[in-house]
């Protein structure tokens, strides 16, 4: 009876052992790759620094608390929806920052 691989007896995925290096996968297929404004669009959004989307998103909800504080509800729960997508953005920039426009 053949012995089985000690990697894979290993069932600590956080041990030293565990450890495997993963790569990108590389685009096979024409339309899997990226259009040009697309490239665009990530090379420009990358030269804006990450904290300037929390920076931005703390700022519509100071903006949307003193709208609620005034009264004006409508606007200030429009504004209000905003930090999400804001905060959303700011991980995206942050991931094209980091593993470079695919």
């Amino acid at each position: 009876m053949d012995q089985p691989d000690p990697q894979l007896l290993q069932v600590n995925p956080a041990s030293d052992e565990s450890e495997v290096v993963y790569r990108s996968a590389p685009v096979f297929r024409a339309e899997h790759g990226e259009s040009k404004l697309t490239r665009l669009i990530e090379q420009q959004s990358a030269k804006v620094s990450s904290v300037s989307f929390l920076l931005v998103a703390v700022g519509t909800m100071s903006v949307s608390l003193v709208l609620e504080l005034l009264g004006k509800r409508r606007v200030s729960r429009f504004i209000g929806m905003w930090p999400g997508p804001l905060l959303t953005m700011g991980v995206y920039n942050k991931l094209v920052k980091t593993f470079g426009a695919r």
